[in-house]
């Protein structure tokens, strides 16, 4: 099998954690290479997500490393087992690869919670929205270009609807409700989206407010995704260079701080609603 020429961020995740057990157990790549019957290279490769594993050989690592956490070795067992291609895969080439790694997270999130600060969330954009929005971008993007981030912008969204869809808390600045992208029109029918968003079960919006002051990570638009166990949740940043996945353990143990706190500043989810009702009334 030949290696893949550019592993998704999932699957480096995968190796990643594997090279985590092996470090754990206190073991060398070529004394663990040697217990699996292949040598340090093969070892190098699964770590590197550069060669694709089974979840029978990610079991084997997990005994070889004396890895007791079943919940822990079955999810990484169901990574392994994951074939074919996401649908964002026909967006590579022609979109950021750190705008398919969140689409990737967001397929396999089992909760989501995100804090944005300027704009609304991209799993909650109209399509007019996020058109206004990417057409913000410097240099001014072609209009093929901007079809095609629209539309990779707009099957994010579909992961609301799919079946075991997460459960996704918004924590959206006020200053993002009232930042008219594409102008009145266009900010108004934003407002109702999002609002009718809030029917769903798996939907909680809850506002920021001006009055809030200051917050921990004020100025990042953050993006907490979590997995089927605590050691697989991922933290995405919005930075100046695109964006950053994080998933060592201190800087999650960081991150849901931060999003503890920015929830206890955030309205409730009725006061909300009647802000973003005053909101459209204003527009």
């Amino acid at each position: 099998m030949p290696p893949r020429a550019a592993p998704t961020a999932r699957q480096q995740r995968l190796g990643a954690e594997l090279r985590k057990l092996r470090e754990h157990a206190g073991m060398t790549a070529p004394q663990a290479a040697k217990h699996l019957g292949t040598n340090r290279t093969g070892i190098s490769n699964i770590e590197a997500g550069r060669f694709g594993v089974s979840a029978e050989r990610v079991r084997a690592l997990a005994r070889i490393y004396a890895c007791q956490d079943t919940a822990y070795v079955n999810a990484l067992a169901v990574m392994a087992e994951e074939r074919g291609r996401g649908w964002w895969e026909e967006y590579r080439g022609s979109i950021a690869t750190g705008a398919l790694d969140v689409a990737e997270l967001e397929h396999h999130a089992c909760r989501i919670r995100t804090v944005q600060i300027l704009h609304m969330p991209g799993l909650l954009q109209t399509e007019d929205y996020a058109k206004a929005v990417l057409a913000t971008a410097i240099p001014s993007p072609p209009s093929a270009v901007l079809r095609r981030r629209l539309s990779f912008r707009m099957r994010r969204r579909d992961v609301l609807d799919s079946a075991g869809a997460p459960d996704c808390t918004f924590l959206i600045h006020e200053s993002a409700m009232r930042m008219q992208f594409g102008g009145p029109k266009v900010t108004r029918r934003q407002l109702e989206h999002v609002l009718e968003a809030t029917e769903r079960d798996n939907i909680t919006v809850r506002v920021i407010p001006f009055a809030a002051g200051g917050f921990p990570n004020a100025g990042i638009s953050t993006l907490y995704a979590a997995g089927p166990v605590p050691q697989l949740d991922t933290v995405h940043l919005d930075v100046a260079q695109g964006s950053a996945l994080l998933n060592d353990e201190h800087c999650l143990a960081n991150y849901r701080a931060i999003l503890d706190r920015v929830e206890d500043v955030s309205l409730s989810a009725s006061d909300t609603g009647a802000l973003m009702l005053d909101l459209i009334k204003s527009l």
